[in-house]
């Protein structure tokens, strides 16, 4: 990590300082992804790890190939602990995801992938990939993948294909494109990208599990990849910050009214007195 990829002293918790920020942005906008290294410590790992572990008995092996018949997958995990807030509201991160969706942008998917050795790679795909969103002439989606083991040469390291998200449509990739990469990175690093870039799940070639949680962000407009206030419902979202709550959908998108609830701000699921506190100037 250089010495200027934060504001001021290079912590966790903190946001990318401007010459950072530009450069992770140039990044996403050339190749398509970008990867933010050591953004957590190990202090902050081991919670997070520790919040998943009692999901992760190896009897919740993907339904088919693209899921992965020798990986594991937990979805709703904002439900199952608030400690995964951490990595959702990342300043870091979200400083990043604002130079690329309007503001109140929604938290589409957020999911833990356990690939246990012996997995194949994935097909190559996209997030955003379908109807109107597979075009090239707009962000919809960004997408991250937080590495909570080391990301190998031979442990399912992400593959992307630089570039790709600025193909022409209806141009696809190999099954096994030699253009395509492994984001080799170690453990608390984020790999930023766009929903537009063709990517996979590697292989799985070493003796060991390989643990990621990818966070994925929408355009206010859009549907949630998850429905996120039913895998979340209010009793669990009040223990999240407001920041959290926001991306979630209990929010009004910037332009307009979408997401209201009974004509009012969904807030008040939340907290009978929103409306309220909002007259009165107290910040929510």
């Amino acid at each position: 990590m250089t010495d200027d990829t934060f504001s001021g002293q290079a912590v966790s918790q903190q946001a990318l300082s401007q010459q950072a920020l530009s450069r992770h942005q140039e990044s996403i906008g050339r190749d398509g992804y970008t990867v933010i290294p050591n953004l957590l410590t190990d202090d902050e790992v081991e919670p997070i790890r520790a919040a998943l572990a009692p999901y992760l008995q190896g009897h919740r092996m993907g339904r088919n190939d693209f899921e992965g018949f020798h990986s594991e997958r937990v979805y709703a995990l904002l439900a199952k602990d608030p400690a995964f807030g951490l990595i959702i509201e990342h300043p870091a991160v979200l400083g990043l995801v604002d130079q690329f969706l309007r503001p109140m942008y929604l938290l589409s998917a957020n999911l833990a992938i356990n690939v246990h050795p012996g997995e194949t790679p994935q097909g190559f795909h996209r997030d955003n990939d379908g109807g109107p969103f597979a075009s090239r002439d707009g962000v919809f989606g960004i997408s991250t993948i937080w590495a909570f083991d080391d990301f190998t040469e031979d442990n399912g390291a992400t593959e992307v294909i630089a570039g790709s998200h600025l193909w022409e449509p209806g141009v696809l990739p190999a099954r096994d494109d030699e253009r395509a990469v492994k984001v080799v990175m170690p453990r608390g690093s984020v790999m930023v990208f766009t929903g537009h870039v063709y990517h996979r799940g590697g292989a799985n070639n070493s003796n060991g599990n390989r643990l990621a949680i990818t966070p994925q962000y929408c355009q206010s407009w859009m549907r949630q990849l998850e429905n996120m206030v039913l895998a979340v419902p209010p009793e669990k979202a009040r223990d999240l910050s407001p920041r959290v709550q926001s991306l979630l959908g209990y929010s009004i998108r910037d332009v307009g009214f979408m997401g209201y609830v009974d004509g009012m701000h969904p807030k008040r699921l939340l907290d009978d007195d929103y409306q309220g506190r909002k007259a009165r100037g107290i910040p929510s």
